[in-house]
């Protein structure tokens, strides 16, 4: 790791912006606790691979069919982390990722069932920010913390951009987004509200396509 300044990571390369940076990839592996808030779409870490290849392909700039299905690949194997237990993983997602798909219906759908089922891991916890929240979920864009010992102290943040990935490690940075991350945290519904929440969206999109 670098010391308190951003690291630009796949300059030339914009697809790095979907995650999938050397060094994001790198803050995960390493990482006991990983915590993710996410105000626009599914975390890369729940994606399903349909959800993930939708999401790569409307990408603003254009991406080699070669190059997305890699990309698809590498955040596939992201999750294995996660799947495998290696790590506590807690994810805020804004109720609007639900509400409004950023992809077809099908895809969608089963990107909630994915979510659902994911969430009833033991080393997983998913929390929905209710829009009744307001402008809190506009408090911060989306971003990533990590831990790397027994304790869930934040040693690293990181956020995606169109250029790569930047990554904060600097103690005020630090802070900063520990707090932002508690106060969502807990402005946002239980895990047991939000699934019921993310099961009454999933009926209700299953009702309009009947």
């Amino acid at each position: 790791m670098k010391g308190e300044g951003d690291l630009d990571l796949g300059v030339g390369d914009p697809a790095v912006g979907h995650g999938v940076g050397d060094e994001l990839v790198g803050q995960e592996d390493d990482a006991t606790f990983i915590r993710e808030w996410q105000p626009i779409m599914a975390p890369g870490l729940l994606q399903t691979p349909a959800y993930a290849q939708a999401v790569i392909a409307a990408s603003p700039h254009y991406i080699e069919p070669e190059r997305a299905a890699q990309l698809v690949k590498v955040r596939m194997g992201r999750q294995a982390k996660i799947e495998e237990g290696g790590a506590s993983y807690t994810a805020i997602l804004w109720e609007a990722v639900l509400t409004q798909p950023l992809v077809s219906l099908e895809i969608h759908r089963e990107q909630l069932s994915a979510i659902l089922e994911v969430g009833n891991r033991k080393n997983v916890t998913v929390q929905v920010l209710p829009v009744s929240a307001g402008v809190l979920a506009g408090y911060s864009c989306a971003f990533y913390s990590f831990s790397f010992d027994d304790e869930p102290t934040v040693e690293a943040v990181a956020m995606d951009n169109l250029r790569g990935t930047s990554v904060l490690e600097g103690a005020e940075d630090l802070a900063a987004y520990a707090n932002a991350f508690d106060l969502l945290r807990s402005s946002a519904l239980t895990p047991d509200a939000s699934a019921k929440l993310i099961r009454g969206i999933l009926r209700s999109l299953k009702e309009d396509t009947s």
